[in-house]
């Protein structure tokens, strides 16, 4: 199985990229990242690309895959509608269309968010712009699932980009004792499982939340800690 991750380089990204390199089940992990990552590993190629609108330049490098992890995203905090529409919208649809022409039958899993309204009519301009690219991405030719994220747990080294967010994951991390304790099976997992996300076909259950509760939501198409072997920085 060859999988392709975007958002690689961002919190959930960097575990649907670990998780798939610990599959043996994955032959290849293609990452299409601006700036290269700082991970070595055999099964992992890196295609570094500029313009997420547009894929041409590296349409023949998509070819052959069967699965894709679309975790790329950015908070709307202290964005314009138009700013947070480009990055989720915009580049979401663009990855989407470039791969159904490279690689079709490619199953595509994008990873959205507690919350989101596909109505449109939510006062919340995140969830009216996650809402539009599910429903657009779902009204595409392919096999797609949308995974809405609830509570997050960063595990395995995964570090959010967002300042606020660090701020928040650290505050709560002595909570999920206590959430075992009070009620078993609240909390996060701190292990890889298939959990929610066993209605994906075979092995695209690799993105299966090791960082989300029980809560997460798969929404299905329409039609249709061991060694991971990789280098790493010492400093990560």
């Amino acid at each position: 199985m060859r999988v392709i991750v975007f958002g690689a380089s961002g919190m959930i990204g960097y575990g649907a990229l670990h998780a798939s390199l610990r599959d043996d089940a994955v032959t290849e992990v293609v990452a299409v990242v601006r700036t290269p990552l700082d991970v070595a590993h055999p099964r992992l190629r890196q295609i570094v690309h500029a313009d997420f609108t547009d894929f041409t330049a590296i349409q023949d490098e998509l070819t052959g895959l069967d699965a894709c992890f679309y975790c790329l995203g950015v908070s709307a905090v202290g964005r314009s509608e138009a700013e947070y529409t480009r990055v989720t919208y915009d580049y979401a649809l663009a990855a989407a269309r470039a791969l159904i022409t490279a690689s079709p039958g490619l199953t595509f899993v994008y990873v959205s968010g507690e919350g989101t309204d596909p109505t449109g009519q939510s006062r919340q301009m995140w969830a009216r712009v996650k809402g539009r690219t599910e429903n657009d991405l779902q009204a595409l030719p392919m096999t797609s699932y949308m995974f809405r994220l609830g509570f997050v747990q960063p595990v395995d080294g995964a570090v959010s980009r967002t300042p606020l967010y660090r701020r928040i994951y650290r505050a709560t991390a002595a909570l999920h004792p206590l959430l075992d304790a009070c009620s078993p099976g609240t909390s996060p997992p701190r292990t890889l499982s298939a959990g929610p996300c066993s209605p994906l076909p075979g092995r695209a259950a690799a993105l299966a939340p090791s960082c989300t509760t029980p809560t997460s939501t798969v929404w299905p198409p329409r039609g249709g800690e061991g060694d991971d072997g990789v280098t790493r920085p010492a400093s990560r």
